[in-house]
């Protein structure tokens, strides 16, 4: 019995020791089959790993003007009411969102400058302001050539904030810029303080689809433009060299108080006095210029106040802005102007460049009579002092001014 018992033990004992070495040998070649395959799994890893990343930068890195928008309508535009019933901006939500400026453009002009004009004419305007753009397109801003060089106008809109005072708005832009091919129309609110959301997108636009332009104008729809004038004065500029023109605002201060409808707190703009900048009713300013802006824009904050924040465009760039006496972004003022003239007088008119806030009749009125062969201006009445701010002014705090 126990020379049995003893040989099974044994028996038993080999059978573990050649399963454990079974074992072992299966393990060592599971490793080295690893090993061998590790090469072509680190290879599928990393082709996979180059997949979703192309597909990610795909997604986010988008191309300019696509159909859908990067941000919402409405995000740049927050209103707040106070208890007295007074709508108020929202800066702290505007602070929030202002990384917020790439939107779509919904209705777009991508051949408007085939040929690339000698002068665009970019004029700002509501959707529904279309007796303004009519008005314009009848008198100084008619496309076409005009003394040799070809000069194109397009307006600039965004969408209507309340979109029920003009029912059909859609449709009626859309027929618009069917019939004169010359309607800019982005996916944000066309409300004051989104007025540098189309100074950025503008400026995308000229950088995309008129990169040829020599000379630009960009101005209010509610403006009497001397064109002669401007291409007198252009015929001595050279468009591949820096050129900002017009009626230039120094030494401005923030307002501070909220009833102005430019108040902006020290949260939004910390400093004292803003940088020199034109007043937006009217400049002018070379392509290459634009080009350089362009790009400035895209490292400068934004700033809800359009003309302000295309002054800081210009500091960053290192370009001061050239005041010019004919530019009248503020109107006329009566006596300092011409005391002996009456406000409208055509003989006025004729030495100006931009004159600002009139009336669709008086755009039309002043047009025909500055084209009346029978009217003769025999000397210059042209009032040769920049605009500056006068000390009460700074100590109040302003947009607006006068002359001093």
């Amino acid at each position: 019995m126990k020379r049995y018992f003893k040989g099974d033990v044994i028996c038993t004992v080999l059978i573990v020791a050649i399963l454990c070495l079974l074992l072992y040998m299966q393990n060592d070649l599971m490793a080295r089959w690893k090993l061998q395959t590790l090469p072509q799994e680190l290879a599928k890893m990393r082709n996979l790993l180059v997949a979703q990343t192309s597909s990610y930068r795909a997604q986010v890195q988008k191309p300019a003007f696509t159909s859908k928008p990067l941000c919402k309508p409405d995000t740049m535009e927050p209103v707040n009411v106070q208890p007295s019933g007074t709508p108020s901006f929202n800066f702290h939500h505007y602070l929030r969102n202002i990384h917020c400026r790439d939107f779509s453009l919904l209705l777009n002009q991508p051949t408007k400058c085939n040929p690339a004009p000698f002068l665009l004419i970019a004029v700002k305007s509501l959707a529904n302001e279309f007796e303004k753009r009519e008005v314009v397109r009848k008198t100084w801003g008619a496309t076409g050539l005009l003394k040799g060089v070809q000069i194109t106008t397009i307006f600039l809109l965004g969408v209507p904030r309340n979109q029920s005072v003009l029912p059909g708005w859609k449709q009626l832009l859309q027929y618009e810029s069917d019939a004169y091919r010359d309607v800019l129309l982005w996916n944000f609110q066309d409300t004051f303080f989104n007025l540098t959301l189309k100074e950025i997108h503008f400026l995308k636009w000229v950088h995309t689809f008129c990169p040829g332009v020599q000379f630009i104008f960009k101005g209010d729809a509610d403006v009497y433009v001397n064109i002669d004038n401007i291409l007198e004065l252009l015929k001595e500029q050279k468009a591949n060299q820096d050129l900002f023109i017009g009626d230039i605002i120094y030494q401005a201060q923030p307002i501070r108080s909220k009833k102005s409808k430019y108040f902006i707190p020290e949260i939004v703009y910390g400093q004292g006095i803003y940088p020199n900048y034109a007043g937006g009713g009217g400049f002018l300013m070379s392509g290459f210029t634009a080009e350089r802006l362009y790009a400035a824009c895209q490292q400068v904050d934004l700033f809800p106040i359009d003309d302000v924040y295309l002054g800081m465009c210009l500091m960053r760039i290192g370009l001061k802005p050239t005041a010019h006496e004919g530019f009248r972004t503020f109107g006329i003022v009566r006596p300092s102007a011409a005391p002996h003239l009456q406000v409208y007088d055509p003989c006025f008119y004729k030495e100006l460049m931009v004159v600002h806030s009139l009336t669709v009749p008086e755009i039309w009125l002043m047009w025909n009579m500055l084209h009346d062969p029978k009217i003769v201006c025999n000397k210059r009445v042209l009032v040769k002092k920049p605009f500056r701010w006068t000390e009460r002014k700074q100590s109040l705090g302003g947009k607006a001014g006068h002359l001093n």
